[in-house]
């Protein structure tokens, strides 16, 4: 199955002074040893990867500087070194170990030229740790899914739908296959295992591999998060929707998806798609 596509854009506020901003605060001219900071800001898309989070970070650190003239102290090693020393919340660290893909809440941060990778990162954690706290997790409790598995499942959703109302129908999916002992056969965790990008076609030797994230061959969820989920995604892995779907294509020239729980009906609408008739 193939997934759908984020789109997310480059940002920077217009740099203003930080200090003195207040209602009554008197204009305060800066001096050579109090810096003016610069307000710089960074969006970083739902279902986006540490990695693409990591190459976000090193664009706008260029464009800050080229049409700026802001050098920030950020920079795309220090933030792929703080989120490698950075641990999950408390809560997960039983099954995610070290492991810190998926908790890397994706949104908006502001931060100024002094501002080091490792407070992005602890940003990034304690959002992620209120938009956590919002989600009912009782009916994947009752499905004897850990909080992980459901961070698993929500990562999965993101790279699979750019539909928002497709995103309880994918869950449903992965629910199903899980409850009915079958391969998840999503795609997108081979290309995470691989990285291989959404560009690229997978090979039937990619499609074989024996990676821990190839979904086609191994049963249950993959060892980690493909991507950091966002607050929608996360809902509808908590809560599935109501439906007996096993299977789904994308529609040709569509984002979106045709749903379905028989098998033969799903072969056919692939070779009516013009995918495969096998």
């Amino acid at each position: 199955m193939r997934r759908g596509f984020v789109v997310g854009a480059l940002a920077l506020a217009l740099a203003i002074p930080v200090a003195g901003c207040g209602r009554d605060a008197e204009p305060q001219a800066p001096t050579e040893t109090e810096p003016t900071l610069e307000l710089l800001s960074i969006i970083f898309p739902e279902g986006f990867t540490r990695a693409e989070m990591a190459d976000r970070v090193a664009a706008v650190r260029t464009i800050a500087i080229e049409d700026r003239g802001v050098t920030p102290r950020l920079t795309r090693p220090g933030y792929v070194t703080a989120t490698a020393a950075v641990l999950p919340p408390p809560a997960f660290r039983k099954d995610a170990g070290g492991r810190i893909e998926g908790f890397l809440f994706p949104a908006t941060y502001e931060f100024t030229q002094f501002t080091p990778a490792k407070r992005l990162v602890a940003d990034q954690i304690a959002t992620f740790r209120k938009k956590w706290a919002l989600l009912d997790l009782s009916y994947a409790r009752s499905k004897n899914l850990t909080p992980y598995d459901v961070l698993i499942i929500a990562s999965m959703i993101e790279k699979e739908t750019a539909v928002p109302d497709e995103r309880r129908l994918v869950s449903a999916v992965i629910y199903n296959r899980l409850r009915n002992d079958m391969p998840l056969g999503i795609d997108a965790t081979i290309r995470y295992g691989l990285d291989i990008p959404g560009t690229e076609s997978l090979t039937k030797e990619a499609l074989r591999t024996d990676s821990p994230y190839n979904s086609r061959l191994r049963k249950g969820l993959p060892p980690t998060p493909i991507a950091n989920p966002g607050l929608a995604a996360m809902r509808a892995a908590a809560r599935p929707a109501d439906v007996p779907y096993l299977f789904y294509v994308r529609k040709p020239g569509s984002l979106r998806h045709y749903f379905t729980a028989s098998e033969s009906d799903f072969l056919r609408t692939v070779c009516e798609y013009g995918y495969s008739c096998d």
